[in-house]
């Protein structure tokens, strides 16, 4: 297993990481490991009260308490919602924070979920790592390129489903139940999505919701609550076969064993 224990979770706006992936993140910081959350965006529609502007500072504010609590380090937004889109721009400056943090692991959206931010999100992480090694392609702001290698998962999609609503299957599973009383309390942080996701998607307990997932989870990873993780392919990345989440996590990683690479 690699030395250089750094791991990112990018996702795409304030609530996402903790929605998905905080566990996994968790474990990881107990294993000894520095972790690091980006949401490339503000979060700035999340509001049917407040103005953009008061939305973004508030969200701001409610992911770097989240962060805090789980002992990571918090990097600003870089986009408003429903504006993330898969640009070069915004490649070159997700990609600086990639070569910032040079993570081993990078935690992400997949490629296939219910909305565009979440799914252009997953494109900008992969591709933001691919190019971390490479010379000639220019981070905004510019910071030279990285080596080593990095292992990409792709966290499970919302509600399970793909956007045609076909039931999505990991090919492993993160025994989360340890750490879930500190998953949901970082996503008590995002106070301020009660009532816009009770509005708008019918969340009447956006952190029950959150449970209920990691519940419909849990019995296939043979656990009471699990995060699902898609692992994607190794070239341009890793090595082929590296899973560093099953080499740091032991028994709290289930592999699915129907999955063959």
């Amino acid at each position: 297993m690699s030395s250089d224990k750094r791991a990112i979770a990018i996702a795409a706006h304030p609530d996402d990481i903790e929605f998905t992936m905080a566990g996994t993140l968790l474990h990881l910081r107990n294993a000894g490991w520095e972790i690091h959350c980006l949401n490339v965006s503000t979060g700035s529609l999340g509001s049917n009260v407040l103005s953009p502007e008061e939305t973004r500072t508030t969200r701001a504010a409610e992911a770097r308490e989240s962060a805090r609590l789980m002992g990571a380090a918090w990097h600003p937004s870089m986009a408003d919602d429903m504006e993330v889109v898969y640009t070069v721009d915004l490649m070159r400056r997700v990609a600086a924070v990639v070569r910032e943090v040079r993570p081993t692991v990078v935690l992400t959206h997949p490629l296939q979920d219910y909305m565009e931010d979440h799914m252009e999100t997953g494109r900008l992480a992969v591709s933001a790592t691919f190019a971390r090694g490479i010379p000639n392609f220019l981070s905004t702001p510019p910071l030279p390129p990285v080596t080593g290698d990095a292992t990409v998962y792709h966290a499970m999609p919302h509600t399970m489903r793909d956007p045609l609503g076909r039931r999505v299957i990991p090919t492993a599973w993160v025994d989360i139940t340890g750490v879930m009383a500190e998953k949901r309390a970082a996503l008590s942080c995002h106070n301020s999505q009660k009532e816009w996701l009770e509005s708008t998607q019918g969340m009447g307990s956006y952190v029950q919701v959150m449970e209920d997932f990691a519940a419909e989870l849990g019995p296939d990873a043979g656990c009471r609550f699990a995060e699902g993780w898609n692992r994607h392919h190794y070239a341009g990345f890793c090595a082929r076969g590296a899973d560093i989440l099953a080499e740091t996590l032991g028994p709290l990683y289930r592999p699915n064993p129907a999955w063959r690479e």
